[in-house]
């Protein structure tokens, strides 16, 4: 899983689908969720969480 805002939402969709191979579950983060959690990437606000279908979350 890989938390990400909406400028590198691309990188995080690449680096899911490269690694599982499967199309990736794209979840909007609620506000509360936003202002606690970074993007992986640049450490801006977090905006979506990006998954699997075989992801734990």
């Amino acid at each position: 899983m890989i938390y990400s805002c909406l400028e590198d939402i691309e990188l995080a969709l690449e680096a899911i689908i490269d690694d599982t191979q499967e199309p990736p579950i794209i979840e909007a983060l609620s506000e509360e969720e936003q202002l606690s959690t970074r993007c992986e990437y640049c450490q801006e606000p977090a905006q979506y969480l990006v998954t699997n279908m075989n992801s734990d979350t």
